[in-house]
């Protein structure tokens, strides 16, 4: 099955899915197997792996464990061109929207390209959107990109509006990692009132509650690294899930 139909059914079944984000940087291929078996026992639907810098890893090699560890979908979250490995299941093919940086735009994306049809990956196309989130996130910095204000929900809304109808099949609204303040409902119901895409959401998201929260408001993914990295608890990882497949969207502010 392909990734992205892999996705859609999880979308369709529990209203939406989970994604845990594992960085290179700060998970041990030592420590993949018991990390890949919790997330799998507490019904994690898929892991992301990327990092925005990747420094003491080879990132093929972390791939590959990660693969013989877990039967769920592994899918790139590349940092950079550095980040492709033919192993995994498929990659966010990202371009950041929110900025005006041409190289994040479409630049890296030239030379990507040929390195993943090469390795016959399943390019998921991705509209990135940093959102401000109270601090300058490594996301940011590295980017060069300015984030979206967090209190202009309607900037956002035609942001992802553009990329959808420039054919991108997703949008990810994320604060960065280790964000102050995740993405704001009002800007995650804005985004997917205006868009009928699947919408990602990820950064600063810590608890049962708030990951609840953004599938409310219409999240259909949503991504958690830095909390379960802190937190290897089978228990919290557990929660977080169950919070996210029972959250069904409704309107903003309705009871």
């Amino acid at each position: 099955m392909l990734t992205q139909d892999y996705l859609k059914k999880t979308i369709d079944e529990k209203g939406a899915g989970l994604l845990v984000l594992v960085d290179p940087d700060r998970l041990d291929e030592h420590q993949l197997p018991r990390f890949a078996q919790l997330c799998e026992d507490a019904e994690v639907d898929a892991f992301l792996v990327g990092s925005s810098i990747l420094v003491q890893q080879d990132f093929d090699d972390f791939v590959c464990s990660f693969k013989s560890a877990t039967s769920l979908p592994v899918i790139g979250f590349p940092g950079s061109i550095n980040q492709i490995s033919a192993s995994l299941d498929a990659i966010l093919f990202l371009s950041i929207i929110s900025g005006r940086n041409p190289e994040y735009l479409f630049g890296q994306h030239v030379h990507a390209a040929p390195i993943i049809q090469r390795a016959e990956l399943e390019a998921l196309s991705t509209g990135y959107m940093l959102i401000e989130s109270g601090r300058l996130t490594t996301a940011q910095y590295i980017s060069g990109s300015l984030p979206l204000p967090r209190n202009k929900p309607e900037v956002a809304a035609a942001t992802g509006l553009a990329a959808q109808m420039m054919g991108m099949k997703y949008l990810f609204a994320d604060g960065g990692s280790g964000a102050d303040e995740s993405v704001p409902e009002e800007m995650i119901f804005a985004i997917s009132e205006s868009c009928s895409i699947p919408l990602i959401v990820g950064g600063g998201i810590s608890s049962p509650i708030q990951a609840s929260r953004k599938v409310q408001a219409g999240a259909s993914l949503v991504v958690i690294g830095n909390a379960i990295e802190d937190r290897v608890d089978g228990g919290y990882i557990k929660e977080l899930a169950s919070a996210v497949h029972v959250a069904v969207p409704r309107p903003m502010g309705s009871d």
